[in-house]
């Protein structure tokens, strides 16, 4: 598919999706996250695709969020049923999505890199919520997801404030995995990329399911007694794959896995 606010790259079982529109800082407005929307209903739907990547174009910003000339002209940008970028609200991906943070990611952008599995930063990366300065809430998935991932009172600080964080204050509080320099940014999210691709896309799956949906179980106990049911869980052990890995580390040799 062609796109005009996004681009799309595939190097074997990764996608690459690149936020387009580095003169506007990659905010974006109704069309551009309809379009990230279908990127990653794309991915998601691809059996031959294990692991995305999502950054921004240029070297200044990731996403500096909702484009807010387009919001105070009256238009929406939060149509797309996914959420915003087509990722806030996408709760039934269970393969792993790596942001590169390569610069801004502020509001909605830095909601998006929340919604990210791994977050790996550029030395010049900032982060804020920064809607209260503007009028608005981060109800795209900020207010909940930061105080889960860095805890509460880290957390009240940037939201209460919008203040800005650098990448290494976000490597510190623990929203981000690692820090690079600007230029090795790529490469870094690639090589995490290619160590989650060598493992079976199966497990990777059923781990993260169990991850997200273990969250939200009532209590330790509850979620381990739930989790044989979860449906990557049970389409690990009915996979090739589960066969496929024990057999491969009896012969001594690299698994072959089909991801089915």
């Amino acid at each position: 598919m062609n796109y005009e606010f996004c681009k799309v790259e595939r190097d074997g079982p990764i996608t690459t999706i690149i936020i387009n529109r580095p003169e506007s800082m990659n905010s974006l407005h109704n069309a551009a996250s309809i379009e990230l929307e279908n990127a990653f209903n794309d991915f998601a739907a691809d059996p031959a695709q294990w692991v995305c990547i999502l950054t921004g174009a240029g070297d200044r910003a990731f996403s500096a969020g909702n484009d807010l000339k387009t919001h105070a002209a009256g238009g929406n940008t939060r149509l797309a049923k996914t959420g915003f970028g087509g990722i806030t609200a996408r709760f039934d991906l269970n393969k792993p999505v790596i942001a590169a943070v390569n610069g801004i990611a502020m509001g909605g952008g830095f909601e998006m890199a929340l919604a990210s599995d791994i977050l790996i930063a550029s030395e010049n990366a900032v982060f804020a919520l920064s809607e209260p300065k503007v009028g608005l809430a981060a109800l795209a998935g900020g207010l909940l997801r930061l105080p889960q991932q860095i805890g509460l009172k880290h957390a009240m600080g940037m939201i209460l404030t919008g203040r800005k964080v650098s990448a290494q204050e976000g490597k510190a509080l623990g929203f981000v995995n690692e820090v690079v320099p600007q230029g090795e940014l790529m490469a870094t999210a690639k090589r995490w990329a290619q160590d989650i691709a060598a493992c079976s896309p199966m497990s990777v799956r059923a781990a993260k399911e169990t991850v997200q949906k273990g969250l939200e179980e009532g209590s330790l106990e509850i979620a381990m007694k739930a989790q044989w049911k979860y449906p990557a869980i049970v389409a690990m052990f009915a996979s090739d794959d589960a066969k496929e890995g024990p057999r491969a580390f009896a012969e001594k040799r690299k698994p072959n896995w089909k991801g089915v």
